[in-house]
């Protein structure tokens, strides 16, 4: 279905939420027709927060907010949804529009299949009515989804249009670019070149994507690497709960900006901690690139500033190669929490492939690999 159409039956006068792969076509009209309004769409750090950011939206005006996400998201939504939006609460009506990566019986990544299984299932138990909707569904079915949806909306309900993959299109392709100049893999590949042996744990997307590919190129093996290729914005409290328990290891978060937004309390734990073992890189693009390249607001925020505000003693930004040298070189020669942002440039190699070992494999060579060094 052309997205145009099926923005104009949801007809909500606000959206927000979280950029989805599947939802490229919603997520790139919305910026093209609705620009960056937040009187009108506003691009969230997290699912929960843009479920609150519509309960406000309809507190405010009566009417009802679209809210869309990939699946992965629903567990952030959980709780406003139980506690604030449903109809045995406030009874805030919410449409859902949900890319449901690991369809079962469609093939995709590991950390998509569990929860592709039980998206639907997920959905129901919070109470909100269901529409598959399939590169096969037409207008007309769709429209006939959101008038049965009508009178659960108006009883402070919640509904979702579940979203297959192919099932939106839109005619217009959409490139996302900022004026930095460092690429992520040289920023990773510099991070490798001064981590050793130490272990590193790096986020959510093209980040461990990379990662892995130059272990492989390089032939070290991936021992060192703890890939979090699910549970966006969790890789700093990972390698937290690893620090504290190795305090003679030096631990290296390889982060992203939108993953760092996602769940930016951590960054107050670590702060309020202060291991020193411990050097948190974030590499900002000001984007969400897994997903399509949409942006994040991290392109607009003070890191460093935040960092130091939450407790980091050491704490500075680079936006060329010499700089982040030297700062990879200070942190790895100093004795105290540290956070570098690397600022960096929008894109990856078109090549770019996927970890060919399973996330198991990968769990049990980075734990042999940390006894290992006891």
């Amino acid at each position: 279905m052309d997205v145009k159409r099926f923005i104009a039956l949801l007809d909500a006068g606000f959206y927000t939420g979280v950029p989805d792969s599947l939802l490229k076509p919603l997520c790139d009209c919305l910026l093209d027709e609705l620009g960056e309004d937040p009187r009108r769409h506003v691009i969230a750090a997290n699912e929960g927060n843009a479920v609150a950011l519509a309960a406000g939206y309809h507190l405010a005006t009566g009417k009802t907010a679209a809210v869309y996400l990939q699946n992965s998201g629903e567990g952030n939504i959980v709780n406003p949804l139980a506690s604030l939006c449903s109809d045995k609460v406030y009874g805030i009506p919410l449409i859902l529009v949900v890319g449901w990566r690991g369809e079962p019986g469609v093939h995709d990544e590991p950390q998509h299949i569990y929860q592709g299984e039980v998206t639907l299932r997920l959905l129901e138990d919070m109470d909100v009515k269901t529409f598959v909707l399939s590169p096969d569904t037409s207008e007309a079915e769709a429209g006939a989804a959101l008038e049965e949806f009508r009178p659960l909306l108006a009883q402070g309900k919640q509904v979702a249009f579940v979203v297959r993959k192919g099932a939106l299109s839109y005619d217009r392709k959409v490139n996302y670019e900022n004026g930095n100049t460092m690429r992520r893999e040289e920023i990773i590949r510099q991070v490798l070149a001064v981590s050793g042996d130490d272990p590193v744990v790096s986020t959510t997307g093209k980040a461990s994507r990379e990662l892995f590919e130059l272990r492989e190129a390089s032939g070290e093996g991936h021992g060192r690497d703890f890939l979090t290729v699910g549970s966006m914005g969790h890789s700093s409290s990972i390698a937290l709960g690893i620090a504290l328990q190795r305090p003679d290891k030096r631990v290296w978060i390889v982060d992203g900006d939108g993953a760092a937004l996602m769940h930016m309390g951590a960054m107050a734990v670590i702060g309020a901690i202060k291991p020193k073992n411990i050097v948190h890189i974030i590499i900002n693009n000001g984007a969400h690139e897994s997903v399509g390249g949409q942006p994040t607001a991290a392109a607009q925020l003070d890191l460093v500033q935040i960092a130091r505000g939450c407790g980091y003693p050491c704490a500075e930004s680079v936006s060329d190669p010499e700089g982040l040298s030297a700062a990879l070189a200070a942190a790895r020669d100093g004795d105290r929490l540290t956070l570098i942002e690397a600022k960096c440039a929008i894109g990856a190699r078109s090549d770019l492939g996927r970890p060919t070992t399973t996330a198991k494999e990968n769990k049990e060579s980075f734990m042999e690999h940390l006894r290992a060094g006891r």
